[in-house]
């Protein structure tokens, strides 16, 4: 079983995702500023740090052999570019020195899909994250889903119908496919199985990987 760490495990996937790794043998160990520790699920060995002051966490990561990278800004929109500078990029410019510094041997990422219409200022920072791990050397799994639905994500239902008419014209069945939804579950389903099973170089899982489980 692998020990993880965990940045990011008080948001909306890490709630979900620490108790399935828990059940599945696996010992993670979950950042979380000073007063969110109450946010994380019972079980989990709990850092008391910032994702975003390096010096806060950095030599707590070990002994984890797997970084989960969750960090950013909740509900994306276009308008908050300048967050996703501050809070995505800066704390992923962090998370990977301190992986590799502490010997990390997998590193988990949750990227977005692209290419795409819209989104542009995300895309951006995401695909920097991307780079950076590849830059980096590490074994890594990134994972690119458009929109998670889930508690508070519902509104997107109402969109597919259209995804089903799009996926069955020639014309814009790739793209309705690779920027299609994801459910919750189905997204942690695949952070969960890239615990499992870790990559050997950089492994990329795209909408359709992650909607067939």
């Amino acid at each position: 079983m692998s020990n993880v760490f965990i940045a990011g495990g008080t948001g909306y996937m890490g709630q979900r995702l620490i108790p399935r790794l828990l059940d599945r043998g696996h010992r993670v160990r979950a950042l979380a500023r000073v007063g969110s520790e109450k946010k994380l699920p019972p079980g989990c060995d709990i850092v008391c740090g910032d994702p975003l002051h390096a010096p806060s966490f950095a030599d707590k990561v070990l002994p984890a052999d797997t970084y989960i990278h969750l960090v950013g800004v909740s509900h994306p929109s276009p308008t908050k570019a300048a967050e996703f500078q501050a809070i995505d990029l800066k704390s992923i410019e962090i998370a990977v020195p301190a992986a590799i510094s502490a010997g990390i041997k997998h590193f988990i990422y949750v990227s977005v899909a692209h290419p795409a219409p819209m989104m542009k200022a995300y895309i951006a920072v995401r695909s920097r994250g991307e780079e950076l791990i590849r830059q980096s050397g590490t074994n890594a799994t990134i994972l690119r889903p458009w929109y998670v639905l889930g508690p508070g994500h519902r509104w997107p239902y109402l969109l597919k119908p259209f995804y089903f008419v799009c996926e069955r014209i020639p014309a814009t069945s790739a793209s309705a496919r690779r920027l299609a939804l994801v459910t919750l579950e189905q997204m942690v389903t695949a952070l969960t199985r890239a615990v499992d099973e870790p990559s050997t170089g950089v492994r990329v899982v795209e909408v359709p990987e992650m909607r067939n489980g």
